[in-house]
């Protein structure tokens, strides 16, 4: 059998060709991989929140060893501010309140109020004291009621005894009686209530 060489390699040169073509064809038709997303953004910090106009806002100044006090709640133009002093005691080698001495803002026409306020463990049959000095009789009243925060005697503080606290610059004093029937002594500080007083009184 004679073999046609040339038409032979015509067809292997042809049948190359098209091989070669075919590979690069299927190259092409590869799909491309996707392009990669950008990551998502993070979420927005939410701005902080303004502060509540239902938060009272309070304002202190210190006469001596008293403080008086202002406060204004939310629609409310005129303060409602007092003069305390607080009284404390030891407890397990810790000072803790133990009773509060306060004066509200006078009202027009009616006479100044006079609180103390102590622990619900008393005794209603004796009055509370209170004492500018061992030497002074003092001013006197029954507990007018007591609450879970405490008993309170409220005393009207006219136009003498104002003047007799507002002299009075050392330490005197305010007495009860518990529900033993023992009486308790509290020391209490005029130094500096004639300023707070006065402080009060413009408010």
């Amino acid at each position: 059998m004679k073999i046609d060489c040339k038409n032979t390699a015509y067809a292997l040169a042809a049948a190359f060709l098209m091989l070669c073509a075919a590979s690069a064809s299927a190259q092409q038709a590869q799909p491309r991989p996707p392009a990669p997303r950008p990551a998502p953004a993070p979420p927005a910090t939410p701005a902080p929140a303004p502060p509540s106009s239902d938060v009272p806002q309070q304002t202190t100044a210190t006469y001596g060893d008293w403080v008086v006090q202002c406060e204004t709640r939310s629609g409310e133009t005129v303060p409602a501010c007092d003069m305390a002093q607080v009284q404390v005691a030891q407890v397990q080698g810790k000072n803790t309140p133990f009773s509060r001495i306060a004066i509200g803002k006078p009202e027009k026409g009616l006479p100044e109020k006079l609180i103390v306020q102590v622990p619900i463990n008393v005794s209603f049959a004796t009055s509370v004291r209170i004492q500018t000095s061992d030497e002074d009789p003092g001013l006197a009243m029954p507990f007018a009621t007591c609450t879970p925060n405490g008993c309170f005697a409220l005393f009207d503080l006219k136009d003498d005894i104002v003047k007799k606290f507002r002299a009075g610059s050392g330490t005197g004093s305010f007495s009860f009686a518990d529900s033993t029937g023992h009486v308790n002594k509290i020391p209490v500080s005029f130094n500096g209530f004639g300023q707070a007083f006065e402080a009060l009184v413009k408010k």
